[in-house]
């Protein structure tokens, strides 16, 4: 068979270039230009618009359900409510993270517990057969019979597989490494990403099999190659946190079976991960209470947490004071600081401020503002506030606190673990908050002491 020809495209503008130069020429980007196969000719489309059955269709009322609606747990409740109720045979998951965060760990892991009464497949494209018993063997893994293992990175023996359909589960680790023998491009790039995933899902749709892909990710945090990709799957799984340690999320980009809201937090231990019982006991078990500290009242997806911030105010040393935000978006920290400054009158333009958020949890939830500015606050002055008190709000560019969802999971959770006090909008008093305020100038006046 002849080699497919290729061509790339910018993704930007849709120019198109016989090789691959960096830069578009057409709307000067870099770094834009991806490789696409060009199509054998005007025949096959003319062929197309003559030829073709009539298919035969029926109404949504008659279609008759499977034994395929059943799930398997994987072994994790929490996991399992993020997938929906378990993993969904004839599903292809697509699970994406760091390097060295516990992916092939996690997988292994879930493998072995379906393993037990189903047929599993681990097909690794990175890691040798020696490789991965030394994991199994640490895992407790080598000794399940039904759980079997091949090292290959060929799509074509690999859709060949899954569609005998000896297997209810095949894992594929990574599907970067998968390549087409039709195409003569390297592993990992978009043409070879795209038809190596084409050919797994279509041979997993057939088969009535549960395929599991996993996915390398850029230094920017998104999943490498085209995201025609993440199209493609039925689940995005996005593993999370910091790889040397600290809690890890494991939470749903996109679920066609479920809810994209519910997380599920692990920590890596030396028999593997395990879920967290208690993730707000864990953060603030060596919490001290001193000038900088506040507790917040988050959700992490629907799950309610509680969360130590810290903030550290020194005078700076260079012209141009420094702000370094940890785990938390940096552009609401410095748009938070600009408040601080317009509406309390808190001068912090010679003040380098440092944000850290304790156990490596990425915050993105709105009602961290609060949190945030009475922990620089308290830094600054140099004031505590109270150690029985937690905190959370929204605030606005004119200082205003708006109101948050879900306040009553946030102040059960701050109870159980014997919180007695908090402050929050003033739209939140008929929910329980103890303390409510209008602004941020009242609150930092009212509660920092």
């Amino acid at each position: 068979m002849a080699k497919l020809k290729t061509r790339f495209v910018c993704s930007n503008c849709g120019a198109k270039y016989p090789k691959w130069t960096g830069r578009c020429e057409n709307c000067d980007n870099w770094n834009t230009l991806v490789e696409e196969i060009i199509e054998a000719g005007s025949s096959i489309v003319a062929k197309g618009a003559t030829n073709g059955t009539i298919l035969k269709s029926e109404s949504i009322g008659s279609i008759k359900t499977s034994e395929l609606e059943a799930r398997l747990k994987t072994g994790f409740k929490d996991l399992d409510d993020v997938l929906g109720g378990g993993i969904l045979l004839g599903g292809v998951l697509l699970v994406a993270g760091q390097p060295g965060i516990g992916k092939s760990t996690l997988l292994l892991q879930v493998a072995t517990s379906i393993a037990k009464d189903q047929s599993v497949l681990y097909v690794s494209g990175e890691e040798s057969a020696h490789q991965v018993k030394l994991r199994a063997e640490r895992l407790g893994a080598n000794t399940t019979e039904k759980l079997e293992f091949v090292a290959s990175t060929s799509a074509d023996d690999i859709g060949a597989t899954i569609r005998a359909g000896n297997h209810k589960i095949v894992i594929v680790d990574s599907i970067q490494t998968l390549s087409l023998e039709d195409i003569s491009s390297a592993p990992g790039t978009v043409s070879q990403i795209t038809n190596s995933s084409n050919v797994v899902i279509r041979a997993a749709k057939a088969s009535g099999a549960a395929v599991i892909l996993v996915g390398h990710v850029t230094k920017e945090g998104s999943i490498a190659g085209p995201k025609v990709l993440e199209h493609l799957v039925d689940v995005v799984l996005q593993f999370e946190g910091d790889r040397y340690g600290g809690f890890k999320i494991v939470r749903a980009v996109k679920n066609r079976y479920g809810s994209t809201s519910e997380t599920a937090l692990f920590e890596m231990s030396a028999d593997g991960l395990k879920i967290v019982e208690n993730p707000s006991a864990a953060l603030l078990a060596e919490r001290q209470n001193a000038d900088g500290s506040v507790v917040l009242a988050t959700l992490e997806g629907t799950r309610p947490l509680l969360v130590e911030i810290q903030a550290l105010v020194n005078p700076t040393s260079f012209g141009y004071p420094k702000r370094t935000a940890s785990s938390f978006d940096l552009n609401r920290l410095n748009l938070l600081i600009a408040v601080l400054e317009r509406r309390t009158k808190l001068n912090l333009s010679d003040k380098d401020i440092y944000i850290n958020v304790v156990g490596g949890l990425k915050i993105i939830d709105p009602a961290a503002d609060l949190a945030i500015c009475m922990a620089i606050a308290s830094a600054a002055a140099e004031r505590r506030l109270d150690e029985k008190t937690v905190v959370f709000g929204e605030i606005g560019l004119g200082g205003e606190l708006r109101s948050v969802s879900q306040v009553e999971r946030r102040l059960a959770e701050a109870k159980k673990l014997g919180f007695k006090h908090s402050i929050g909008p003033k739209s939140a008093a008929l929910q329980g908050v103890s303390t409510p305020v209008e602004t941020l100038r009242q609150a930092l006046i009212d509660y920092l002491k």
